[in-house]
């Protein structure tokens, strides 16, 4: 931690974006570069951050800014390429492999996730290979191509709000149906519906209560990263 080195935190309208101020000094990011973003929601988001600190900064408690530090600094440098990473997880989407169909996880799975991948197939026009078992099945190429589309189509800091709730779902379907959800509750229920397995097991085996706050911690983590992203959309 380091001692507060400013009094007044503002958000300025910069050419390229929304800054926040720090007294009269546009915030960094890690990289050096001025941390503008799109909206002023986003902006106003990250001067939160800043003015919520006390006397000593805690970095731990400004995960928006290391978010927009990302996406500034790694992902616009490459965008097509986190794109590209994030179509990996789209061949082992966690949504389309299932226990065998015989196993009552089955039955489970097909209630919860076959409805939101179905969902989903709709509404993007595409076809996901269901698996069951845990032998690698490709995707369709027409499928990857048209998630392709999808991510090239977002900014830097969508693309990194996703790329962040993907690793952390094991599923690119759920973070971009987050993305797109109209209600306000439903990146939770999402993510709920990704940790389907987790569940299962602690009902059958019991709940340890370091896995319970992991799993909390990573839900926190999940619901802040699809805040960023949809707040980068305006």
């Amino acid at each position: 931690m380091i001692r507060r080195f400013y009094k007044d935190v503002t958000l300025a309208a910069q050419a390229g974006g929304w800054q926040v101020m720090l007294d009269a000094r546009g915030v960094k990011t890690v990289g050096g570069a001025p941390q503008l973003v799109p909206t002023e929601e986003l902006g106003e988001a990250l001067a939160a951050e800043w003015r919520g600190q006390g006397e000593t900064i805690d970095p731990a408690s400004l995960p928006l800014r290391d978010m927009a530090d990302y996406a500034i600094d790694i992902v616009a440098a490459d965008p097509e390429g986190a794109a590209e990473g994030l179509l990996g997880y789209a061949e082992t989407d966690t949504l389309c492999y299932r226990a065998d169909p015989d196993e009552p996880l089955h039955a489970r799975q097909l209630a919860v996730w076959e409805p939101l991948l179905s969902a989903f197939e709709a509404a993007h026009g595409v076809a996901f290979t269901r698996v069951s078992g845990v032998l690698h099945r490709p995707q369709p190429p027409a499928t990857l191509s048209v998630l392709r589309t999808r991510l090239t189509t977002l900014d830097p800091f969508a693309l990194a709000g996703v790329e962040a709730m993907t690793k952390l779902a094991a599923s690119l379907v759920t973070a971009l149906a987050s993305l797109d959800a109209e209600h306000e509750d439903a990146p939770r229920s999402l993510w709920q519906a990704a940790c389907l397995e987790e569940e299962w097991q602690a009902e059958l085996w019991g709940r340890d209560w370091e896995a319970e706050e992991r799993r909390a911690r990573r839900e926190g983590d999940f619901l802040r990263a699809c805040a960023f992203a949809r707040l980068a959309k305006g």
